[in-house]
């Protein structure tokens, strides 16, 4: 085996020994269930892990990541893990996390073909098809970047009030939430992005689905 492999199976043995020192029955609490009342969007890039951004423990967040931190209402694996958050975890808040110099966003900027990824990528594309105007009277291209992460968040909250699984909870008068974030590689900090959304009147109607 590799060094890297023996030193993360090194690190586990060293992290589980950290907690039980704190806690005895830190695992065999963490075993009987989870109660988290949060739901994280977030992109797969490595440096945005999200319990240790909000200073999380292990069962206060629930996970869902790929690139770019997109909602795509085909996504099985995306609407399944909403389904389970909202309709049996009851979380009360789901929060889409973008980054700042996102290469999933960078692409979506370009013509490049980077293989199999292209048909995601797409997805973001088309985010930036709807603020094109806004985004192409930007001069600069890192500030232009910057707002095309920003507007790829608020698109993906307004694409979680849009499915049926969300709807259908605010529907029932279920205390449920969504917010939009961006996080900062170079500083640690999140911003809020002032889209949080409670119900679906900020949907235009044909959006707005009756049950």
């Amino acid at each position: 085996m590799s060094d890297f492999y023996k030193k993360i199976l090194e690190n586990n043995k060293k992290w589980v020994e950290s907690q039980l020192a704190i806690d005895i029955d830190y695992f065999k609490d963490l075993s009987k269930g989870q109660t988290p009342p949060l739901l994280w969007i977030g992109c797969s890039d490595s440096r945005v892990p999200a319990n240790e951004i909000i200073g999380a423990k292990p069962g206060e967040v629930f996970v869902h990541r790929n690139i770019a931190n997109m909602v795509v209402h085909s996504d099985m694996n995306m609407l399944s893990v909403l389904d389970y958050a909202v309709n049996v975890l009851k979380v009360k808040h789901v929060i889409v996390c973008g980054h700042y110099g996102c290469g999933g966003v960078k692409a979506a900027m370009s013509n490049d073909s980077i293989g199999i990824i292209d048909n995601w990528i797409r997805h973001i594309k088309d985010v930036y098809r709807l603020h094109s105007d806004y985004l192409d009277s930007i001069d600069n291209d890192n500030d232009r970047f910057n707002a095309f992460v920003e507007l790829n968040v608020k698109e993906q909250v307004f694409d979680l009030s849009k499915t049926s699984i969300v709807q259908s909870a605010w529907k029932n008068g279920q205390d449920l939430t969504l917010h939009g974030w961006s996080y900062g590689l170079n500083s640690g900090y999140v911003t809020d992005l002032n889209v949080n959304m409670s119900s679906n009147k900020d949907l235009d109607d044909v959006y707005q689905l009756k049950f």
